[in-house]
């Protein structure tokens, strides 16, 4: 006879084995009091989409550093907060991420709004990252539906619905199980079984505190959920970088578009991306062409970069871009396939 209820069940789980992060508030603490800060909770949320928790923490850490307050963050200037983004990816996260700790500065006095429905109304927010606000730092009884989610609800109603097309029913299921009772702690404990237990390829079923309830355990169906519907191969794309260097030592950088893939981000002056790029050198010069070229993969495409470099004289009068002071230049401001592009022309420049 079961004695706990499926929620109680991870609860009590989670109150022995919750992940220690930055931005998160403890079982114990909130047991305690201690209530989570929504401005912490927003910020962690939108840097974990399409991210891992390992990737984000120092990221996290060092935003707050920065700017403590969404009020502080509203006040920032584009080009830090974009730089502090850098490696991080997704670069329109961080365009939103401005937008939206602006109109809450604005708008809100500072204060995000409790409801996940006008929470959806502002910049980045969509329905996983309103319920998981809402859920987190107001403990509202809203379903969280992540990857990890998804995978324990597959396996625990043996549902071989294939995904993305049955997020829709996963996302029942999750509404269905959430408490009244501390759902801020009850979403994270249902992410953290999916991250630590009911894993994609070795799941710990006899740790999984809802082993008793779960259909595909009982089946033998656990290994094979949930499925997924076949990605389109992603095609490749081919471009240029022009890596230049003037003789007191400034590079030659750009401001990508604020749409568009690496909106906002500072670069090398390059060529369109596209299966048969045309290549315009920036400015006149003996442009040298290193006979190498960078791969990146982004999310719908490979890319592939033929990099050219040049040293650049005192009175260069480049057609796009801006020079950047050796002072002044940080390549660590650069997104990753802008610095896989320097280390591969630095050598031939300094």
């Amino acid at each position: 006879m079961r004695e706990l209820a499926p929620a109680d069940a991870v609860l009590t789980w989670y109150d022995q084995n919750a992940r220690v992060m930055p931005w998160r508030v403890s079982p114990q603490d909130r047991a305690q009091g201690v209530r989570p800060n929504p401005y912490h909770v927003w910020l962690s949320e939108v840097m974990l989409q399409q991210t891992t928790v390992a990737a984000v923490r120092d990221y996290f850490r060092k935003f707050i550093e920065l700017w403590p307050t969404v009020e502080d963050l509203a006040a920032a200037p584009d080009s830090d907060v974009m730089a502090a983004w850098a490696g991080l990816g997704y670069y329109a996260r961080a365009r939103n991420l401005l937008k939206c700790a602006r109109v809450v500065t604005q708008d809100y006095g500072g204060h995000f709004p409790q409801s996940q429905d006008v929470l959806q109304t502002l910049p980045g927010i969509g329905g996983y990252t309103s319920a998981a606000i809402a859920s987190i730092a107001f403990d509202a009884p809203a379903a969280v539906l992540d990857g990890n989610v998804e995978r324990v609800m597959s396996r625990l109603h043996n549902d071989s619905s294939p995904l993305p097309s049955a997020k829709s029913q996963f996302l029942a299921y999750a509404q269905e199980m959430t408490p009244q009772e501390r759902p801020g702690d009850y979403a994270q404990a249902v992410m953290d079984l999916g991250a630590t237990i009911c894993t994609p390829r070795k799941p710990a079923c006899m740790m999984c505190p809802w082993a008793d309830w779960c259909d595909a355990r009982a089946a033998g169906t656990q290994l094979d959920l949930p499925v997924k519907l076949k990605k389109k191969p992603k095609p490749r794309w081919f471009g240029y970088a022009y890596v230049g260097r003037r003789a007191d030592g400034a590079w030659l950088l750009e401001t990508r578009p604020d749409s568009g893939l690496l909106g906002g981000m500072l670069g090398w002056p390059g060529s369109d991306w596209s299966d048969k790029p045309s290549g315009h050198p920036p400015c006149d010069a003996e442009w040298e062409d290193l006979h190498s070229t960078v791969r990146h993969t982004f999310t719908h495409f490979h890319l592939q970069l033929t990099v050219r470099a040049a040293r650049l004289p005192l009175d260069a009068a480049p057609s796009r871009g801006h020079f950047m002071t050796q002072e002044d230049f940080c390549a660590g401001d650069l997104p990753t396939v802008m610095r896989k592009v320097f280390d591969r022309a630095r050598s031939h420049l300094t």
